[in-house]
């Protein structure tokens, strides 16, 4: 289980961020290859709890996912709007003295998908064009390296340059 970025536990004391500590053993592009490598030390015995992985250079990337139109919004909001009628008309059943429930929870699906099309057309309306694209937003870091406690840094250095060697080394 990993915890937040800069967090450690102390006993008795509040999480607070802490800035990493320890020697840079090794620096990698990618996320992936940097978690490889804690991977790979695991893996030959090295205690891990002296290693952090930080992510430098950070930068915000959106990627533009489609293209958002009016009926993408009435369509989003009509499907939002039935599952809180069917909610509703869920709830109405309980109390109601109607002869046909079913005729009940249609009835205020119907209305929610109505009400939910009108509320996100006039969601979309008032934007008046701008930001008409829909994304995705991650924060990623240029580089990750691999910090080591100084206990056990040369070890760690050491088995990371075997891991680079392949696995025909020693």
């Amino acid at each position: 289980m990993s915890s937040p970025i800069g967090f450690r536990a102390q006993a008795g004391a509040a999480r607070m961020p802490t800035p990493p500590t320890g020697f840079a053993v090794a620096a990698y592009p990618t996320y992936a290859q940097a978690s490889a490598a804690v991977e790979y030390l695991g893996k030959h015995d090295f205690m891990v709890q002296d290693v952090t992985i930080v992510g430098s250079d950070l930068q915000l990337v959106e990627r533009v996912t489609g293209k958002l139109t009016a009926g993408k919004l009435a369509a989003a909001g009509a499907a939002s709007g039935a599952w809180m009628g069917l909610f509703v008309g869920l709830v109405m059943t309980m109390f109601s003295q109607a002869k046909s429930l079913l005729a009940l929870i249609v009835f205020t699906v119907a209305i929610g998908a109505v009400f939910g099309a009108i509320m996100g057309l006039l969601g979309y309306s008032m934007t008046k064009g701008r930001r008409d694209f829909t994304s995705a937003s991650q924060v990623v870091a240029r580089r990750y390296d691999v910090l080591c406690e100084p206990r056990t840094a040369e070890q760690a250095r050491t088995l990371l340059a075997q891991m680079q060697m392949g696995p025909g080394a020693p």
